[in-house]
C-alpha cells in the first residue's frame, strides 16, 4: 500500500461511517453503539495508516485530533489521565519564548550600521502595524459578538472548583507590568511584554557600542536565534501526543456538546480572517499601488510553509528573498519583516480578541465593548513577538485571562483545535507582514515597480 490507497481508503471508511452517523441521528434507523464504536476505530486505524506515508507532522497532528476526539467518546475516564501530556507540551511551549524573543529582538535592532535609518524606518513601520492590528483586533471582536460561539456551554458540576484562584489587575499593576524589574524573574514567570521591552533597549545599547565589542554579542545573539528556531522544531514532533491529549481531555470531561461550541468558534475565526484580509488589507495592497496578482504569487509558498508548520518563523527565509525579488530593498526586508514578527501579529491580535470573549461568554460573564476593548489591547501588547512560537498565544491568553479573572478551562478546550486555528492566524500574520514591507518600501519612495511587474517564483 501507499499513501495515495491509503488516503482512498480513508475517505471511504469515513464515508461509510458519516452515512451510518447519518442513519442513526436522523432516526432512518437504529445502528447499534458496538457497530459504531467498530467503524469509528476502523477510521481512526486508517488514518494512522495515511500518517505512516504522509510523513508530515501536520497530517500527524490532525489525526491525532481525531483520535484523542474517539478517546474521549469511548473511554472518558482514562482520556483525563492523558492531561499530564497537554501540560507537557504548553512547558515545552514555555521555555522557547524568552531566549528567541531576546535574540531576535537584538540581533534586529543591533544588526543594523544606522540608527537614525533604523528610526526612520522604524516610526513609519510601527505607525502602519498599530493601525492594521488595532483593526484587527475591533474585527475579532465584531465577529465573535455576532456568533456568540461560546455562549451556551454546559459545564459538568465540580468543574471550577478544580481550577486555582486568580487575582484581577488593577489597570495601574497592567501598566507596570510592562516594564522589567528583572530579566531572570520575568524569564522565570513567562512574562513576555517586560522580556520584549529589555530585549529591545538591550539591543539599541549594543548599536551604539563599536563594532569590535558588539560583535561578539551580536554573534551570540545569531547563534542563539538559530538554536531557538532548531529547538522549536523538535518540540513540534510532541504536539501531536499534547493536541491529542488536550482534545481527549476536553471531549472526556465536557462532552461531545462542547465541539458544536468549537467548530463555531474554529468558523468564526476562519470568516473574520477572510472579512480582514479582503476588507483591509486588501484595499491597503490597491491604495499603495501593490501589484496583487503578482504579490499573492510572491507570498504563496512562504504561507504555505506558515500555514504547514504554524510558524511564521519558518516562512521567513523565503518571505524575505521573494519580497527582495518583488522590489522591496533588501534593508527594509530585513528590518520590517522581522519587527512586524514582534509588533505586526495582523492573524495573532484577531484571535486573540476573540478567544478571550469566547472565554468570558462560556463561563457566562458578561463584559461590556468597552471592557472586551481593554482586554483587547492589553492582548495584543502582551502578544508581541511571538510569531515564531507555534501556539505560544495560548499561553498569552491563559496569563491574561488569568488577570482579568477569567476561568482558564475554556482556553484547556480551545487547545484541542488551536492546530487548525494556529494554520490561519499564522497565514495571516505572514501575509500581513510582508504586505508591511511593500508599504514601507513605497512610503520611503523605494519600491520597484519594474521587479514587482515582472516578478516571476522559482
Amino acid at each position: 500500500m501507499n499513501k495515495r490507497k491509503a488516503g482512498i481508503f480513508a475517505v471511504i471508511i469515513f464515508t461509510i461511517l458519516a452515512v451510518l452517523y447519518a442513519l442513526h441521528l436522523n432516526h432512518i434507523t437504529e445502528i447499534n453503539h458496538n457497530v459504531l464504536l467498530t467503524a469509528r476505530w476502523i477510521f481512526v486505524i486508517s488514518l494512522l495508516l495515511y500518517a505512516v506515508f504522509k510523513k508530515s507532522l501536520t497530517t500527524w497532528i490532525l489525526v491525532s485530533m481525531v483520535l484523542g476526539i474517539c478517546i474521549g467518546i469511548d473511554f472518558p475516564a482514562f482520556s483525563q489521565n492523558l492531561k499530564v501530556l497537554s501540560n507537557i507540551f504548553l512547558r515545552l511551549v514555555k521555555t522557547i519564548i524568552a531566549p528567541i524573543l531576546f535574540a531576535t529582538l537584538v540581533v534586529g535592532i543591533a544588526g543594523h550600521s544606522s540608527l537614525k535609518q533604523v528610526g526612520r524606518m522604524g516610526w513609519k513601520s510601527l505607525l502602519y502595524f498599530e493601525v492594521v492590528t488595532t483593526i484587527a483586533l475591533i474585527i475579532g471582536l465584531l465577529a465573535i459578538n455576532i456568533t456568540g460561539a461560546g455562549k451556551g456551554i454546559s459545564v459538568p458540576a465540580g468543574l471550577k472548583e478544580e481550577l486555582p484562584d486568580v487575582k484581577p489587575q488593577s489597570w495601574q499593576e497592567v501598566i507596570l507590568h510592562i516594564f522589567p524589574e528583572n530579566f531572570a524573574k520575568s524569564i522565570y514567570h513567562g512574562d513576555v511584554l517586560p522580556i520584549v521591552v529589555f530585549s529591545i533597549i538591550f539591543g539599541i545599547a549594543l548599536a551604539m557600542i563599536p563594532a569590535a565589542k558588539k560583535k561578539p554579542m551580536l554573534d551570540f545573539c545569531e547563534s542563539l536565534a538559530e538554536v531557538m528556531f532548531k529547538f522549536t522544531n523538535i518540540i513540534m514532533y510532541f504536539a501531536p501526543f499534547g493536541v491529542g491529549a488536550a482534545i481527549a481531555v476536553t471531549v472526556g470531561h465536557l462532552g461531545l456538546d462542547v465541539l458544536g461550541n468549537l467548530i463555531q468558534l474554529l468558523l468564526t475565526l476562519y470568516a473574520a480572517l477572510i472579512v480582514f484580509l479582503l476588507a483591509i488589507l486588501l484595499p491597503v495592497a490597491l491604495i499603495m499601488r501593490i501589484p496583487v496578482k503578482n504579490f499573492i504569487k510572491a507570498v504563496s509558498e512562504p504561507v504555505s510553509i506558515a500555514f504547514a508548520t504554524t510558524s511564521s518563523e519558518s516562512a521567513l527565509p523565503k518571505a524575505m528573498e521573494n519580497m527582495e525579488k518583488f522590489g522591496v530593498p533588501g534593508k527594509i526586508v530585513s528590518f520590517v519583516l522581522p519587527t512586524g514578527y514582534t509588533f505586526n501579529l495582523d492573524g495573532t491580535t484577531l484571535y486573540l480578541s476573540l478567544a478571550s470573549v469566547f472565554v468570558a461568554q462560556a463561563a457566562g460573564l458578561h463584559l461590556s465593548f468597552g471592557e472586551q476593548l481593554f482586554m483587547g489591547l492589553t492582548l495584543m501588547l502582551t502578544s508581541k513577538g511571538v510569531a515564531g512560537v507555534p501556539r505560544a498565544s495560548l499561553v498569552i491568553l491563559l496569563g491574561t485571562a488569568a488577570s482579568f479573572g477569567l476561568p482558564l478551562w475554556p482556553i484547556m478546550a480551545i487547545l484541542g483545535i488551536d492546530e487548525l486555528m494556529d494554520m490561519a492566524r499564522t497565514s495571516v500574520n505572514v501575509i500581513g507582514n510582508t504586505l508591511a514591507s511593500c508599504v514601507v518600501a513605497r512610503w520611503e519612495g523605494e519600491f520597484d515597480d519594474e521587479k514587482a511587474r515582472t516578478f516571476i517564483p522559482d
